[in-house]
């Protein structure tokens, strides 16, 4: 038997409030009302976000400061959830129907798993997507599921190669490297030429991924409903992540809080070049010894034998379905306003991240940033990754796999072998192997 949803009336621009629905559910039609006046909405919300606490929470919090210039009385219960920690946590919290917070900043694969769970409310024809052609088109398309949108685009980002400016023109390095080969090249040069390390590659599933789609690989053929992590173009992918390390022109990274230590050795300067996102530009930044952003480099990542593309990422704002309906209109304007145009420029200006919507790039504090104009292309070059509801389990296997080939020194065939077996044991059975 279908669950029917509770519909829920939205504040909406004009006099008529739509419904929006959990998945599962049935819409249904609200009743007309009066738009609601921003001074009298009176609400207490609970917003989980999972961005960095130390780099970024700290703006999305003075976002939620001018929020409440208009809506003095609406509370906003801010929790900082570790992003590691924050997919499961939801699930459980949402299945018990106690816990799940009004709000949550979504990494972009969970939304069709979420909603597959009829654990989201349904947005479509409320206020929230009254302008929804005005969202980039890969970042909308993450919120999609069965025919409907289940959430609205809070940020987009796709890996790059960020690098050292100085270091680089140390070694006489002129451009940032194009392919892999010269990328190692590069790093043995800066080894010979000055005091730092070449390259950190981090041993983590999402950062491997640039170079499987160099080769022109991918995790799954969802058209065909075919698993293809072990392809031969990923096992190759692999081994030039492998070769980097093997070869001395990367670091060998940590077994233990790798990220954290890649991070540390680029901010102090002792390793020269990393491939990550825009989501780290304000934790450089503000790195004493670096040397700000005029010595922060950004290009795409370099290219295999097939092509050069890291994976689309980035975040979204979604809405719990058990959310009592009396604090819908303040969760729609809560949401409404931390993903209007004029918000994600403050979050460019502030933290460099790539705003969602096309009228943002319009706004001065996004047109004249650099930061932002640096990762453009990468975000154009960013390969698209499958928006279906196990999309969110596929990293954890692959960064065990990671671990496997770039620390412990497994073949890379071997260890996808044991991925594609786990993706068709418990992540997609349906799909063949």
């Amino acid at each position: 038997m279908r669950r029917t949803a509770k519909g829920i009336a939205v504040l909406a621009s004009a006099t008529l409030a739509l419904s929006v629905a959990a998945c599962g559910g049935e819409d249904k039609a609200a009743n007309e009302q009066p738009t609601v006046d921003p001074a009298s909405l009176t609400a207490e919300l609970t917003w989980w976000d999972t961005s960095d606490p130390k780099n970024e929470g700290p703006a999305f919090q003075e976002l939620i400061a001018k929020f409440n210039q208009t809506y003095p009385n609406v509370k906003i219960n801010y929790q900082s959830v570790p992003f590691g920690e924050a997919q499961n946590k939801f699930k459980t919290a949402a299945q018990a129907k106690s816990g799940a917070p009004d709000i949550l900043r979504a990494e972009v694969a969970w939304v069709p798993e979420f909603a597959s769970l009829g654990y989201l409310y349904a947005l479509d024809g409320s206020e929230l997507l009254a302008d929804e052609a005005d969202f980039l088109e890969t970042p909308l398309a993450s919120n999609k599921y069965d025919g409907k949108t289940y959430g609205v685009p809070q940020v987009t980002d796709s890996l790059a190669l960020m690098y050292n400016k100085e270091l680089l023109s140390q070694a006489g390095i002129s451009e940032a490297p194009k392919t892999w080969a010269e990328l190692k090249t590069a790093s043995q040069a800066i080894k010979e030429k000055t005091d730092a390390e070449g390259v950190y590659v981090n041993p983590a599933g999402y950062f491997l991924l640039p170079f499987m789609y160099g080769e022109g690989g991918d995790l799954v053929d969802t058209a065909n409903k075919k698993i293809v992590i072990n392809s031969e173009q990923n096992a190759a992918g692999l081994a030039i992540a492998k070769d980097l390390i093997d070869s001395g022109a990367a670091v060998k990274p940590s077994a233990n809080d790798s990220y954290g230590t890649m991070m540390t050795l680029f901010k102090e300067k002792k390793v020269a070049m990393i491939i990550n996102g825009p989501w780290e530009v304000n934790n450089v930044q503000q790195a004493p010894d670096f040397g700000g952003l005029e010595n922060l480099g950004v290009a795409p990542v370099p290219a295999g034998s097939a092509k050069a593309g890291g994976p689309v990422g980035g975040h979204n704002y979604v809405i719990w379905s058990g959310m009592p309906q009396e604090k819908v209109d303040a969760a729609v304007a809560f949401v409404k306003f931390m993903s209007s145009a004029e918000s994600q420029a403050f979050l460019s200006e502030k933290l460099g991240l790539l705003p969602t919507r096309t009228s943002a790039y319009q706004l001065d504090a996004v047109k004249n940033n650099a930061t932002v104009a640096a990762f453009q292309p990468v975000v154009e070059a960013g390969v698209g990754r499958p928006w279906i509801p196990e999309a969110g389990q596929f990293f954890g296997p692959l960064d065990q796999m990671a671990t496997e080939v770039l620390i412990q020194n497994k073949d890379p065939k071997a260890a996808l072998d044991t991925v594609a077996d786990k993706y068709k044991a418990e992540v997609v059975p349906a799909y063949e192997k």
